[in-house]
C-alpha cells in the first residue's frame, strides 16, 4: 500500500523491529561462542528483521538497503582508531536505538539488557582479542566495494568503492602524536631523541569515550550519518567478474550447510514476521526515487545474485 507515512506509523515500525531484534532468545543465540557465519546467513537474518513489522520492501529496495548497511558498518570498523573502539561504535548504535524507544520502557529494558551483556562479555577482553575481532570482521567485508553517494560526496570513499583512511586528526587514545623517536640502552634509560616531520596534522584526543551503560562515547563512528539531510544512492561497483565471484559463493555447495541451517533455525526462532491482514495491509518502503527506478533495478539485477527464500520451522 502506498500511503502517507505518519509519525505513528514510523514509531510502530521502529518498535516492532527493535522488539524483534532484541528478543531474548535471539540475543542468547547471538552471544553464544561461535564461528562467524556466512554472508547468506547474515542476509537471511537481515531480511527477517527488516520485515518484522508492517513495512515491506521488494527485492531491489531490500538489496539496496542491505548494501548500504554493510558498507556503512565496514566503514565504521575500518576507521576505528583502536580495535577496542569497535565497542564504542556498537554503543553508539545502541544509544541511537534507545532514542527511538525512549517512551517504551518495556523495549528499553530489552535494549539495556543487551547493553549489559555487551559490557560483561567484551569489556574484559585484551587489545589483542579486539584486534582479532576487528580483523575477522574486515575479512568478512573485504570483497565488498559498493559505492555509496554519501561517502563519495564526503570524500571518504573512492570511485572504486574503497575507503580513504585519514592521515590527520586525533590519534588513538593512549598513543602519542607521531614525530619523536626515543632510543634506550640495555638498562632501559633513554639515551637519544630524534624528531621527524609527519605529513599529517595529528592531535591528541581530549578524553577517552565512555564504555559504560551511559556516557559520552566521544567517537562519532556509528552515529547518524544522515544528520545533514541529503539524498543517498548505492551503486553496484565492479565488473561482471565480481558479480560472477559473488554468484559462485552462492552456488558452490557448502559442506557445513546442514549445520548452518540448524543455526539459522535457532537464530530465527525469536524472529516473528507480522503478516498484515484485513485492512492493515502494511506500508511499502521504496529506496529508489521512483517506482520505475525500483522496477528497473529489479529487472537488471543479475539472476545469479538472487536470494532464494528458505522456510525454516523454528517453533521448537
Amino acid at each position: 500500500r502506498v500511503d502517507e507515512w505518519t509519525d505513528v506509523d514510523r514509531k510502530r515500525v521502529m518498535n516492532d523491529i527493535i522488539t524483534t531484534m532484541f528478543n531474548k532468545k535471539f540475543m542468547e543465540e547471538l552471544f553464544k561462542p561461535q564461528e562467524l557465519y556466512s554472508k547468506k546467513a547474515l542476509r537471511t537474518v537481515y531480511d527477517r528483521l527488516a520485515h518484522a513489522s508492517i513495512m515491506r520492501l521488494n527485492q531491489a529496495s531490500m538489496d539496496k538497503l542491505y548494501d548500504l548497511m554493510t558498507m556503512a558498518f565496514k566503514y565504521q570498523v575500518l576507521l576505528c582508531p583502536r580495535p577496542r573502539d569497535i565497542l564504542l561504535v556498537t554503543f553508539n548504535h545502541l544509544d541511537a536505538i534507545k532514542d527511538f524507544i525512549y517512551d517504551s520502557p518495556g523495549i528499553m529494558n530489552q535494549v539495556d539488557e543487551t547493553f549489559r551483556q555487551l559490557i560483561d562479555t567484551y569489556s574484559c577482553l585484551s587489545d589483542g582479542e579486539f584486534q582479532l575481532i576487528r580483523q575477522t570482521l574486515l575479512i568478512f567485508f573485504q570483497d565488498m566495494h559498493i559505492r555509496v553517494s554519501i561517502f563519495l560526496k564526503d570524500k571518504v570513499q573512492n570511485s572504486n568503492g574503497r575507503f580513504v583512511l585519514p592521515i590527520s586528526g586525533p590519534v588513538p587514545w593512549g598513543t602519542e602524536v607521531p614525530g619523536l623517536i626515543r632510543m634506550f640502552n640495555h638498562d632501559g634509560d633513554e639515551v637519544k631523541r630524534t624528531e621527524f616531520t609527519t605529513p599529517g596534522n595529528y592531535v591528541t584526543p581530549q578524553r577517552e569515550g565512555s564504555f559504560g551503560l551511559y556516557g559520552d562515547r566521544v567517537l562519532k563512528l556509528g552515529t547518524n550519518m544522515y544528520s545533514v539531510s541529503r539524498p543517498v544512492e548505492t551503486h553496484m561497483s565492479g565488473s561482471s567478474k565480481n558479480l560472477a565471484s559473488r554468484a559462485k559463493e552462492n552456488i558452490v555447495p557448502n559442506p557445513l550447510a546442514k549445520e548452518e541451517l540448524n543455526f539459522l533455525a535457532r537464530l530465527l526462532g525469536g524472529l516473528e514476521i507480522k503478516n498484515p491482514s484485513g485492512s492493515d495491509t502494511g506500508f511499502r518502503l521504496n529506496l529508489f526515487t521512483t517506482d520505475e527506478e525500483e522496477e528497473h533495478a529489479a529487472l537488471t539485477r543479475p539472476e545469479e545474485l538472487s536470494y532464494k527464500v528458505i522456510d525454516i520451522e523454528a517453533t521448537q
